[in-house]
């Protein structure tokens, strides 16, 4: 290269570098784009929905929340506050809570069993199940095994009488038996039955439970185990007992007449198709999930627990809507003296989350003071952010 060329080389060179700074001054030093900000997964966006709704309840005096959800394989869990307020011990997820009506979708599947077997019809009339309903309970019309399953019947429901036998902690330490608690529903006026929706009364599955135990020759809780519990492995899953409660038990209360009741494994629950259960959030999530892939019943019967499909409540079964699919989330909410519980999942159980806890303790309400509407609508919502 000639000296003249490569004089010029070197002043283009210089030429090119102070263009550049410059430039680079003028644009205050930015030489790419930033990256956008990485977005939370789906089950991140459920986590953080349940996780706000767990975090209000025990600032307003919960003992004790429980959550796991999953989401197309992926799996969040937490658990926060103590297991009774007494020995303060850390909850853990893995803890057992009451969950109330949810009791009523394995009831309901243990049913379904004995439609299949063909030992049971949807269309039968109790009477030719249980002979002495009619005498105990005087319906105005026949009542069939599928009214029982959709809470379409009519019948009145015990819990009033019930609670007039005496104070809440005599009620709650005194066990009863089906017939008993029938026959306090019996006190009460039949409704009319509604052409659409349905009247929920824990008579329903009571009568049901009868008819499952005459069948199968068993005490409820042993059919359960026996249908659902032990095939799925469902550890911590049991039907309330006479004897102590169990040691990973998370204590509910209530307060009646100024005092704290810990009604943490109350005899009045022991045997209770209605809702005597108690279980984890895992072990709900695990039995929804099998139920609706078909691996407890026919994909057929599963179906029939789904319709009508303008139904809100189906055979034993809640629907809330999937935004994410158009379709619909199955499961059951529930609440019990002391406790609030919901299990809620995609139709192909894919997506799914369950709640528990302990509420805050307070005068007991048959309407749960509001705590089941407000788990429904959480959840639902939050399985919604994770499409």
């Amino acid at each position: 290269m000639s000296s003249v060329a490569w004089i010029r080389t070197l002043e283009f060179r210089a030429v090119a570098a102070a263009t550049a700074a410059v430039l680079a001054a003028a644009l205050g030093g930015c030489t790419a784009a930033p990256e956008p900000p990485e977005q939370p997964s789906s089950i991140a966006r459920l986590a953080k929905a349940l996780e706000e709704f767990g975090n209000a309840m025990l600032d307003d005096g919960a003992p004790a929340v429980l959550m796991q959800a999953k989401v197309r394989g992926e799996e969040w869990a937490r658990a926060s506050g103590v297991r009774s307020l007494e020995n303060r011990e850390a909850v853990e997820t893995a803890d057992q809570v009451h969950i109330a009506s949810v009791t009523e979708s394995f009831v309901a599947v243990s049913v379904l069993k004995l439609v299949d077997e063909a030992r049971l019809g949807l269309g039968d009339e109790v009477g030719k199940h249980l002979p002495d309903f009619e005498g105990i309970m005087h319906p105005p019309g026949p009542v069939t095994v599928r009214q029982l399953l959709q809470h379409r019947s009519g019948m009145p429901d015990y819990i009033t009488p019930l609670l007039q036998q005496g104070s809440f902690r005599d009620v709650l330490a005194t066990p009863r038996s089906h017939r008993e608690l029938l026959a306090l529903a019996a006190t009460q006026p039949w409704k009319p039955r509604l052409a659409q929706g349905f009247e929920d009364s824990d008579s329903n599955y009571i009568v049901l439970g009868m008819i499952v135990e005459r069948l199968r020759g068993r005490p409820i809780g042993q059919v359960l185990r026996s249908d659902i519990i032990e095939p799925l492995g469902l550890r911590s899953t049991s039907m309330t007992g006479s004897g102590p409660a169990p040691p990973s038990l998370v204590h509910g209360y209530v307060t009646s007449l100024g005092e704290r009741l810990d009604v943490g494994y109350a005899a009045l629950h022991a045997g209770d198709p209605a809702g005597g259960l108690v279980s984890t959030v895992g072990d709900l999530n695990v039995f929804f999930a099998a139920l609706l892939q078909g691996r407890l019943i026919p994909r057929t019967l599963v179906r029939e627990m789904q319709d009508p499909p303008y139904a809100l409540y189906g055979l034993g079964i809640q629907r809330w809507n999937d935004t994410c699919t158009n379709n619909f989330y199955y499961g059951h909410a529930g609440q019990v003296a002391g406790y609030g519980a919901i299990s809620m999942s995609s139709a192909d159980g894919t997506r799914q989350a369950s709640f528990a806890l302990a509420s805050p303790p307070q005068p007991f309400s048959s309407t749960g003071n509001g705590i089941v509407d407000d788990l429904t609508d959480v959840v639902e919502e939050a399985l919604n952010a994770s499409c």
